[in-house]
């Protein structure tokens, strides 16, 4: 069969489930979650091996959930110290079923494609490598030797090594990530987008630019230390469950919570730890003291008026603001305040869509504190002014003088667990003169200078046949970024895609002209050499280093690392003609250990320190030196306000996860907090707009993007009246990832604008 005769769906089914809905949820967690998720591990991976596998998760000396980078506890709870997505996550890994060479020969990339993300998920652990010809539509058994040597001969075959893009998910941990970016600059290329350029890159520019580090300052006892914590466009209870925790430590100690985000999350509502009696026989812990409903992208108007009625109260007693630490630490303070003046107070409250009697309650909550943590995931992120939004929350900070001391600070939160340490460790497209001077002095070789490509920039120089080699380490590409037909098109005219998997994804039907899925270990897997277990480190979200140990029988013997695979790709490429000895670092994880010490001193000691609960790397903000910024201080920023030039017609849409989802892995068909059963092709509406634009609950239609002039459709969807702003909607992804164009994202960053999509509602 000739190539250009796959037929390929990129979206799957759009096929209807059973709808049901219930009332949403006002509480989180509870012993509803705790029956939730054992079921789900019961049925993925049995009884014995899902108690096993949960003791062990989060544990020192065991191993990191596969999940989100929340940190863990000092003293992790012994009971468990694992959520129920956590849970699910490990359940996905760990399944007992099994996709193998007569499941390859049973169903074609053809017939897969058609399912949906969520059948495709449920396929199982992929047993063995596997390779599609261009003149196939069935994946067949293929060597490791061989698959080494067709990637080796691939990438021998390229113009340059800029024709090669590598993309790196957050899954990895430090030491394959270490060894992978050591490769691909050995091999002569900085094209390394990892999936940090689609969610957190807006967090990482913003910081850097104001605080002197891509990373949050705050650590997981300053939250039980916090007289405020607000939480903006993050939604913990379904991401990051962990976290409610941590908040609850905070209300017991008597500070006060403020939500900001487009819908109210229940797990923002209230928490009922079930490790606890009031979780499981009382009420629980109520979380959100005050929650402010802003519409979609204002929160830069909402936060700006906040400061200026802070700047109001601090013009008549100069103690509202911390001007002992604007003096000392900052840069800009005169600059802002004239900005300031240039805002109507009235005109910003209206635009964010909150009410004035709300505003101020939050103004006299934080008049007089200090000790407050600003938390926040891709609800700031993607979007145009992604970087924007997060520096205004600096801003807020940088006032009050809420960082450098305990329960204070800020806190971007994380996604995938070791998204982190994927960039402390070198996964970066544009490397300092220090780094590859480093690495020069370590390995021998002259690493390249050139920026290499990100995220958004690698898929169109793919699409335009300007970079014919795609490898990803991890992740699920096509249905993980934007545009899902233009990144689907843009693998297929690849002349090699090779992916590291554990679990068969929607990427791997949009292969390119030949494709590899080379199976690899799971998080929670033991992992040996000469029959002696080996171990892995991770970075959390808050900066903290420790080690990782697997102990789960892994699904088949022909299995390989991560390491492993990228050492045995280095040694086939260079035919071991080169300084470095592949085979030695991919086998033996203490001398990788080793080199990254050497090329980042920042992990100096990691083998060692690593032991036990770990360590902090260095954060200058704890420190307060930001002698690395101009002038040695903090940066006020004069952010604009967001534009979105709406027809009357049009709404303005993110893309949410269920809780049955964690990124790209849909566990189930349920939103059990939003009560949402059976179905993900929803559209959540305001009521009013329902009715005035003469839809009904329930009613089909079509979604449609028009950017550039190129008009973008998805299918089949069902409204659903929820409790959100007017002119606001909201989706899952990644049904509809379809609609976010590829080249509209965040300034600076590249964050695709996936949180601020304009969209027509279009009847059937």
């Amino acid at each position: 069969m000739s190539r250009s005769k796959r037929n390929i769906s990129v979206t799957g089914s759009t096929a209807f489930s059973k709808l049901t809905l219930k009332e949403p949820s006002t509480y989180a967690a509870g012993t509803k979650a705790v029956t939730v998720a054992l079921k789900h591990a019961f049925k993925e991976m049995g009884v014995l091996k899902s108690l096993t596998g949960l003791a062990q998760m989060n544990q020192k000396e065991g191993f990191d959930c596969p999940g989100c980078a929340w940190p863990d506890p000092e003293k992790p709870s012994k009971v468990g110290e694992y959520c129920e997505n956590g849970a699910k996550a490990l359940a996905e890994e760990a399944t007992n079923k099994k996709v193998d060479a007569d499941f390859f020969s049973k169903y074609s990339v053809e017939e897969i494609s058609q399912w949906t993300d969520y059948e495709i998920g449920k396929s199982g652990r992929i047993t063995e490598p596997m390779v599609l010809y261009p003149d196939s539509i069935y994946y067949q058994p293929i060597s490791w030797d061989k698959a080494f040597n067709l990637i080796a001969e691939q990438l021998h075959k390229l113009n340059n090594p800029n024709e090669a893009i590598f993309y790196t998910s957050g899954r990895s941990s430090n030491e394959a990530a270490f060894l992978y970016g050591l490769f691909i600059r050995a091999f002569g290329t900085n094209n390394m987008p990892d999936c940090s350029n689609m969610c957190h890159e807006s967090s990482g520019v913003a910081l850097k630019e104001t605080l002197g580090i891509g990373k949050g300052s705050v650590t997981l006892d300053d939250f039980e230390k916090a007289e405020i914590i607000m939480v903006l466009g993050q939604n913990p209870g379904t991401n990051h469950p962990r976290m409610l925790s941590a908040l609850q430590k905070c209300k017991e100690q008597g500070g006060k919570i403020i939500s900001i985000n487009p819908l109210e999350e229940a797990g923002l509502i209230r928490f009922k730890n079930p490790q606890e009696i009031k979780g499981i026989i009382a009420g629980g812990e109520a979380l959100t003291d005050i929650h402010l409903q802003v519409k979609i992208n204002q929160d830069v108007a909402l936060l700006k008026a906040i400061i200026i009625k802070l700047a109001a109260l601090d013009q008549e007693t100069n103690d509202i603001f911390d001007h002992d630490f604007i003096e000392t630490y900052t840069q800009g303070y005169q600059s802002f305040l004239e900005h300031l003046q240039s805002f109507d107070e009235n005109e910003l409250i209206k635009q964010s869509g909150v009410s004035v009697s709300l505003i101020d309650k939050v103004v006299n909550l934080l008049a007089n504190k200090q000790k407050i943590i600003i938390c926040w995931a891709m609800g700031l992120t993607q979007h145009k002014n992604g970087v924007e939004n997060i520096k205004e929350c600096v801003n807020l900070l940088l006032l009050k003088g809420s960082l450098g001391k305990p329960g204070a600070g800020t806190c971007p939160v994380r996604g995938h667990s070791n998204v982190q340490g994927d960039r402390s460790v070198g996964i970066v497209h544009h490397a300092s003169k220090a780094f590859n001077d480093a690495v020069e002095k370590v390995f021998g070789f002259t690493p390249p200078t050139k920026e290499g490509l990100d995220t958004v920039h690698s898929i169109k120089a793919m699409h335009k046949g300007k970079a014919k080699v795609f490898f990803a380490l991890g992740g699920n590409f096509v249905s993980a970024v934007s545009d899902t037909q233009y990144t689907a098109d843009a693998l297929q005219n690849c002349e090699l895609t090779v992916q590291v998997s554990t679990k068969l994804n929607r990427t791997h039907t949009t292969a390119g002209k030949t494709s590899l899925i080379l199976p690899t270990l799971g998080r929670s897997e033991f992992d040996q050499k000469d029959g002696k277990p080996r171990f892995f480190t991770v970075e959390n979200s808050m900066g903290k280093v420790h080690r990782s140990k697997g102990m789960l029988q892994p699904p088949s013997e022909n299995l390989k690392s991560e390491p492993e695979i990228v050492g045995s790709i280095a040694h086939a490429y260079f035919k071991g003609n080169h300084p470095v000895d592949w085979i030695n670092l991919s086998t033996d994880y203490t001398s990788i250990r080793k080199k990254l010490e050497e090329v980042i001193s920042d992990f100096k000691g990691l083998e060692e320190k690593s032991k036990g609960s770990g360590f902090y790397l260095p954060n200058n903000v704890r420190k307060l030196d930001f002698s690395k910024l101009p002038n040695g201080k903090a940066q006020f920023s004069n952010c604009s306000l967001p534009t979105h030039q709406l027809q009357q017609d049009e709404f303005l849409m993110m893309t949410i996860r269920s809780h049955d989802q964690f990124n790209t892995t849909i566990y189930g068909m349920n939103d059990r907090y939003r009560g949402i059963f059976n179905e993900r092709r929803v559209v959540l509406m305001n009521s009013d707009d329902i009715k005035e634009f003469g839809f009904i609950p329930l009613e089909i239609v079509d979604l449609t993007s028009t950017y550039d002039t190129i008009t973008r459709k998805a299918e089949n969807f069902k409204i659903i009246s929820y409790n959100i702003p007017k002119g606001n909607i909201a989706t899952y992804f990644p049904e509809t990832n379809i609609l976010v164009p590829h080249n509209h994202y965040a300034d600076k960053s590249n964050t695709p604008i996936s949180k601020s999509v304009v969209v027509k509602i279009v009847k059937k």
